[in-house]
């Protein structure tokens, strides 16, 4: 737990976040126009709380967490957990449903874009059919919802499939004027025995990752909450992007990268045995996805050049803590100056962002799609990709359960 001054002050505080706060000088005012000033045995029992507080905290304080923004992965997960129980078959990256002894029909609906559905439906080695979307919105404004289409129609297009039919629904109870909704489906086919479902998955394989262009479409409340507390504007340039100058968003906003006609080009030579899509739930989640009972992964963590987008995103400082728990600078101002409560700048550090764990469970890291391949087939997959977007080998299946992050043995 991170070291606090009480609930009450909680709702105060988040109410100043993002702020610009003025000197401490003419700042610190009680209501009646004078300095708030604790009496001593109170500035003695303030001190004593902090200090019991901040117990045990010291350096393992906890960095920002997507359910801090609000999303909890392992509700998700427990949902998907449920259903399956309700619905067996549920829980791949798409849906399988048999037509006839010769193929199977895959569904993906994601309520997002074209990438995401196409993307689900590749890694069962299906080639993507059609698209349908669904257009949402409080007052239909016709320029926008046809540069919307458009977009879509793009990306069925670098999908090889087409956009069949859709709806629209102007709802003006429902949503604020301006704001709109969009999801859709994509429906592939694949034949029964070409179906690439992970069963043949053994300890050795091989796991070559193909870059993403950055976020892609997962992890956007992390993103609105780290950058809320950065101090920058969307209009700003990415920090530390090896000289090479681009706006904050439209680093984080980049396209998500279709990967249907890359993969299917992949499986056709040989030597997939399984694909995983990395969305939300990152690498910690997606990659077990595709395994059988009782495999796991190991991860070499320095084998690609993570983007500076995510180095970012991990390491914005998200507060100021004391001896290892979150203190905000106002009290500090309003309660430790004005009280002669002395604080040695030792014990006034900057909150790490986002910790490892957290940003392998939530971001794709620069990786979109991860194949489980043949040992023997990495070398061609991955010599035959350089030529193209790039690859990785970023690790080896292994016995046991999970994923181990790890640098490679040199």
């Amino acid at each position: 737990m991170s070291a606090s001054l009480g609930t009450a002050a909680e709702p105060i505080l988040r109410s100043m976040a993002g702020r610009k706060m003025s000197s401490p000088v003419t700042d610190r005012a009680s209501p009646m126009g004078r300095p708030l000033r604790l009496p001593a045995v109170a500035r003695s029992r303030l001190i004593e709380r902090l200090r019991i507080s901040c117990s045990g905290v010291g350096s393992g304080s906890r960095g920002l967490t997507y359910k801090d923004a609000g999303v909890d992965i392992d509700a998700g997960s427990e949902l998907v957990r449920r259903i399956a129980k309700l619905a067996p078959g549920i829980g791949g990256f798409g849906g399988l449903f048999p037509l006839g002894w010769f193929a199977y029909s895959v569904l993906a609906c994601r309520p997002i874009h074209v990438a995401m559905s196409v993307n689900d439906i590749v890694t069962s080695g299906a080639k993507p059919l059609f698209f349908l979307d669904y257009f949402a919105t409080s007052n239909l404004d016709v320029d926008l919802a046809e540069k919307v289409i458009k977009g879509i129609v793009d990306g069925c297009q670098q999908s090889d499939c087409v956009l069949l039919g859709g709806e629209t629904a102007e709802m003006p109870d429902f949503y604020a004027r301006g704001e709109y909704d969009l999801s859709g489906f994509a429906v592939g086919i694949v034949k029964r025995d070409e179906v690439i479902n992970g069963k043949d998955i053994e300890a050795g394989d091989v796991l070559i990752g193909l870059p993403s262009s950055g976020v892609h479409s997962n992890g956007f409340s992390l993103v609105r909450r780290i950058l809320a507390q950065s101090g920058l504007s969307l209009n700003d340039q990415l920090p530390n992007n090896n000289g090479k100058p681009i706006r904050l968003g439209r680093a984080l906003m980049a396209p998500t990268i279709i990967y249907v006609k890359q993969v299917l080009d992949i499986i056709s030579k040989g030597g997939v045995k399984g694909i995983a899509h990395i969305t939300g739930g990152g690498f910690t989640d997606n990659i077990p996805r595709v395994f059988p009972s009782g495999l796991g992964a190991k991860i070499f963590t320095d084998s690609w050049e993570i983007p500076a987008v995510f180095k970012w995103l991990k390491e914005v400082p998200t507060s100021v803590s004391f001896a290892g728990g979150s203190l905000f600078i106002l009290i500090i101002s309003t309660l430790f100056v004005d009280n002669n409560i002395k604080v040695d700048k030792g014990d006034l550090v900057q909150a790490g962002g986002v910790e490892d764990a957290e940003m392998r469970r939530t971001f794709n890291m620069g990786i979109g799609m991860v194949l489980v391949v043949r040992s023997d087939a990495a070398a061609r997959i991955l010599s035959e990709c350089q030529g193209s977007s790039g690859a990785y080998r970023i690790g080896e299946v292994i016995v046991g359960e999970g994923v181990e992050y790890m640098l490679q043995e040199r």
